[in-house]
């Protein structure tokens, strides 16, 4: 108080911010339901029907799992790459593994197939695939690789789609079944698969694949002997066009177009003729790099066909990435019921992080609303996209 006995009046703030971590913690809850009937009408032979309080539908039936709990495990598995048993809880792996992979076959399952019928309606597509070892695979031995598929949409509009699929090998049939209805272009990289698709499928090559490809030729060399190279040419030539895109960036489609066919076609035809006029053996860096350009030139030079294409398959090369990282972790799949979870559970993951929506509880507002819906009702799992979650499952 001051001397005069008057209430001090505020005159500032001062705050300080300190940082406290609050770890997370298992609890089990117990719902009752109580059942009720009328004596009075049972003494008198009156028919009343015996009345039960309504119960909320259980995600796995006969289970005490939770969709926070699965959630929980699904995002520590799927998102932070950390294996079932480095998760801390006090489950069994066996029994955590069977929550999993009932989520995703009862609930998870047919908002992954919508994620394939709605990419099928797009007109700009990415695909990369990446190696899966599944141990117990019919008729395949466990060292055998099996592969994880990727294909997501491109730069044509419309919402995010990031869409996985398994398969025990990597034979171009796999995607043409997977492509079935679609009509458009297709970013990948060099893989001869893909080049034998129907025609109404456009591949478009991958630019960081060969500068990549350059850049290793350069890195062959001495760092004396490196000015002047044809493995340096070659690089800076794909530079070029990179430099370009980087200035394109904010263009509409039909702008980019024009200002590609006016800066970088020039680059590109200059390349073919100084790639055609080098010399290298074949089995060389340099050789391997400078086959891979000509064998690829239709497809690399088809991104001047269409503003909404990209120099690059980099989309699908950072999609897919987070599978690879976690699979330094997990290191194989046990089956390939467990292979396929793994894609359906890593679809709507990379689906909702393109969405800018928090995994946690976008899987849990999934696991909590799906055993709700009406599964006779065609398209009963639409809601349930990324693009529909509610503003509770989005990032602040």
């Amino acid at each position: 108080m001051p001397q005069c006995g008057e209430v001090m009046q505020e005159i500032g703030t001062e705050v300080r911010e300190t940082l406290k971590l609050i770890p997370a913690k298992a609890i089990l809850r117990r719902d009752v339901y109580y059942t009720y009937a009328c004596e009075n009408c049972e003494k008198n032979d009156i028919s009343t029907p015996i009345m039960k309080a309504p119960k909320e539908p259980s995600v796995i039936s006969s289970s005490f799992a939770s969709a926070e709990a699965i959630a929980h495990i699904i995002t520590q598995k799927f998102v932070m790459a950390s294996p079932l048993y480095r998760q801390g809880l006090k489950l069994s792996r066996q029994t955590m593994s069977n929550w999993v992979l009932r989520a995703a076959e009862d609930h998870l399952l047919p908002v992954y197939e919508e994620l394939h019928r709605q990419l099928m309606k797009r007109e700009v597509l990415h695909a990369d695939e990446t190696t899966l070892q599944v141990l117990h695979e019919p008729g395949k031995k466990a060292q055998t690789k099996s592969y994880m598929w990727l294909y997501r949409m491109g730069r044509d509009g419309g919402p995010p789609i990031v869409r996985y699929e398994y398969q025990p090998s990597r034979r171009v049939e796999h995607a043409e079944k997977f492509l079935e209805g679609f009509s458009g272009y297709l970013h990948a990289d060099g893989y001869q698969g893909y080049h034998k698709l129907p025609e109404n499928i456009r591949v478009v090559g991958c630019w960081a694949h060969t500068r990549r490809k350059f850049a290793e030729a350069l890195n062959a060399l001495p760092t004396d002997k490196r000015e002047g190279t044809a493995a340096l040419t070659g690089l800076d030539y794909c530079n070029k066009l990179f430099a370009w895109e980087k200035q394109f960036k904010d263009l509409s489609p039909e702008e980019r177009t024009k200002q590609r066919l006016k800066e970088e076609k020039p680059i590109l035809d200059a390349l073919l003729v100084w790639a055609d006029s080098v010399s290298a053996a074949p089995k060389s860096v340099l050789g391997k790099a400078l086959r891979y350009l000509k064998e690829q030139w239709p497809y690399l030079s088809r991104y001047l066909e269409d503003g909404r294409l990209e120099l690059s398959n980099n989309r699908a090369e950072h999609s897919i990435k987070p599978f690879v990282i976690g699979r330094k972790n997990f290191l194989f799949a046990n089956t390939p019921l467990g292979a396929q979870a793994s894609a359906v559970i890593y679809s709507l993951i990379e689906t909702a992080k393109e969405t800018g929506l928090d995994l946690f509880h976008y899987l849990t507002w999934v696991l909590e609303t799906a055993p709700t819906l009406d599964r006779t009702v065609e398209g009963w799992a639409v809601p349930l996209l990324p693009a529909n979650a509610p503003v509770s499952c989005r990032t602040t």
